[in-house]
């Protein structure tokens, strides 16, 4: 079977573009996007996807002319006479499903900007005078989004929270298969005095939660290892975070993935205050490298992290909250470091890559392009 996937664009490496990049290497499938950069898709360890990445074309780094742009061009593309089966993995990209059949999308999120942080959105980032334009481009991108999504065939999506979003903003009933995370890749070392954060720099991320907790902490150090795309809201935030950040905490934009694997192994815990997270990857690759986890007890958080168990979970998280389960968590690993690698390790391995692969064959298997037998996926 000749498989495609549509992926937005991928020249920032997220776990949304993890995904994209591990289904093409496991499904032996071409990916179509827009921009794209090769060297970070080959630091990430996928040098041997990129023969088979092509771009439909350029788009703008700012939005909106980013997001518009690269919904006409998959709007526009037609690739049914070339492949057998498409997996939308984008969400500007699922304008793609309209031409494109037998098709599946994988949804990381209904767009957020227009959806669920519609109002957080038009609050913190769109400047007053912008706020009526903004208005009018919501109205018009969650009208097209209900438009297109009538052409997806089959709904899959990262975790029950992004279900719920998909039911209740386009009315779809969707099938959960969990992100995949290589967790063989990932390993446990002695800690070495130092808490790791992994996240894209943008607001709903709320790094500056974290910034402001260990201004408090003069004894403990955070590592943030936070990429960023170079479009201008992107570059303010960081530049807001370059600001604030207390002297205990580092910023590194962008790590490969033999030194990302590396931060994980030696950090003592891994701390993240995501709003509202669609799934969380990066909690899945701190328990595979056997680290407990601070986060929100919201999102996807709570289908990941086991309170008490793989780390601590904080409901209402402030920086206050914040700091006290960091001074807390830090005493239990000072006494006895590897106290949740066991925990951390088993409870990876349900998130890891080859459960998710064959749950995503058995998806596509139950909807074969016309003319195809009705035969599982295999991978090349």
């Amino acid at each position: 079977m000749r498989i495609a996937i549509f992926h937005n664009f991928i020249d920032n490496i997220g776990g949304a573009e993890i995904v994209s990049l591990t289904l093409a290497r496991e499904l032996n499938a071409d990916i179509y996007t827009t921009n794209t950069d090769p060297e970070k898709i080959r630091s990430m360890g996928f040098a041997d996807v990129l023969p088979r990445i092509f771009s439909i074309g350029k788009i703008p780094l700012n939005p909106p002319w980013r997001q518009q742009i690269a919904l006409g061009k998959f709007r526009r593309l037609d690739l049914k006479k070339k492949y057998d089966f498409f997996v939308i993995a984008g969400d500007w990209a699922m304008s793609g499903a309209v031409k494109n059949r037998s098709n599946l999308w994988y949804v990381h999120s209904p767009i957020r900007e227009i959806w669920d942080l519609y109002s957080y959105v038009r609050k913190t980032m769109v400047p007053f005078w912008g706020r009526l334009f903004f208005d009018l481009w919501v109205i018009v991108n969650r009208y097209l989004n209900r438009k297109y999504v009538k052409a997806v065939e089959r709904v899959v999506c990262n975790s029950e929270n992004t279900k719920k979003r998909v039911a209740k903003f386009l009315g779809k009933e969707a099938v959960v298969i969990h992100p995949p995370v290589e967790t063989s890749k990932f390993r446990y070392a002695p800690p070495e005095g130092y808490w790791l954060s992994v996240n894209r720099l943008i607001r709903h991320k709320r790094i500056d939660l974290q910034m402001n907790a260990f201004a408090g902490l003069p004894g403990e150090r955070l590592i943030i290892v936070g990429s960023y795309e170079q479009s201008n809201h992107f570059l303010d935030y960081a530049a807001y975070c370059t600001r604030i950040k207390p002297e205990n905490v580092e910023i590194k934009s962008w790590v490969s993935h033999e030194e990302l694997v590396e931060l994980y192994a030696h950090c003592k815990g891994f701390i993240t205050t995501a709003q509202d997270e669609d799934f969380g990857m990066n909690v899945v690759e701190a328990m595979a490298s056997g680290k407990p986890v601070i986060a929100p007890e919201e999102g996807g958080y709570r289908e990941t992290v086991v309170h008490a168990k793989t780390g601590v979970l904080i409901r209402d998280i402030d920086e206050d909250k914040l700091r006290g389960t960091i001074q807390m968590l830090g005493k239990e690993l000072d006494a006895d470091p590897a106290k949740y690698r066991e925990a951390c390790r088993v409870r990876a391995r349900e998130f890891d890559t080859a459960v998710f692969i064959e749950k995503i064959k058995e998806q596509i298997s139950l909807s074969p392009a016309p003319g195809c037998e009705r035969n599982p996926v295999h991978a090349s």
